[in-house]
């Protein structure tokens, strides 16, 4: 882990709610609105870190969408996930001087003759920038080619990042609590992230494991990914989430 300021120091509250921006839309002109509707959405309801991400769009169409919300000049931290192509996350975190970057995977979704050669890109990477870097172990989508134990990766990306992500395997899909727990027991008190599957229903039984969720999926009408950002249910979660931290 790097000397940078703790991880979870970027927030205002405990128990951080890191919201997911898709950039779904059928034009241009839709997703940047869709965007800007959902940002709203999300800071007018308390969520603690907005996460941009090209799910729907593309890079140019992220890129954009970054360039608003850095011009509402937020107090909560503003974060980038660049998916498949993880160096120009760290690029967009750099020009705007953005709060977090996520990447999907940190260890063993390489074969292990390139794992020196991932570790030459995260020292690379992470000697350039400010921010807070969250990495997955054994995420979604992502291939599992390590030759290690569970125990041994975690070891690794404790050193390749500032906190760690768990998930199940698939958007929407609840990450079960055994999992969480096996992550957990191995971190210790190192900052563990659930990110994928948050409900209502199990927030509060996660976080108290975990130590922030990331909501994509939970925040839209139909509580899938392909539908759309509701108030109402953002309102209603953040409400549950405050209630367990006490605010």
């Amino acid at each position: 882990m790097s000397s940078k300021k703790e991880f979870l120091g970027l927030f205002q509250h405990k128990k951080p709610i890191i919201a997911m921006i898709h950039l779904k839309g059928d034009t241009q002109e839709k997703i940047q609105q869709r965007a800007k509707e959902e940002i709203a959405i999300f800071v007018e309801e308390g969520v603690d870190c907005i996460m941009m991400e090209n799910y729907y769009g593309d890079y140019v169409q992220l890129e954009k969408a970054i360039q608003y919300i850095v011009s509402l000049k937020l107090s909560i931290p503003i974060g980038v996930n660049c998916l498949n192509v993880d160096s120009m996350g760290f690029y967009l975190a750099n020009k705007y001087n953005l709060d977090i970057v996520q990447v999907d995977s940190v260890v063993g979704h390489v074969k292990p003759r390139d794992e020196a050669t991932l570790q030459a890109f995260f020292d690379l990477e992470r000697a350039k920038t400010k921010a807070c870097l969250i990495g997955g172990v054994r995420f979604k989508y992502q291939p599992m080619l390590s030759e290690k134990s569970l125990k041994e990766d975690i070891e690794i990306a404790k050193t390749r990042c500032d906190a760690i992500a768990v998930t199940q395997n698939a958007t929407g899909e609840e990450t079960s609590i055994e999992k969480i727990q096996e992550f957990r027991d191995t971190l210790g008190d190192f900052p563990l992230i659930v990110a994928a599957g948050v409900t209502d229903e199990n927030v509060t039984k996660q976080l108290a494991i975990c130590d922030a969720a990331i909501v994509g999926s939970n925040f839209k009408d139909t509580r899938k990914d392909t539908g759309e950002v509701s108030r109402d249910h953002v309102r209603h979660f953040m409400s549950i989430v405050k209630e367990y931290r006490g605010v």
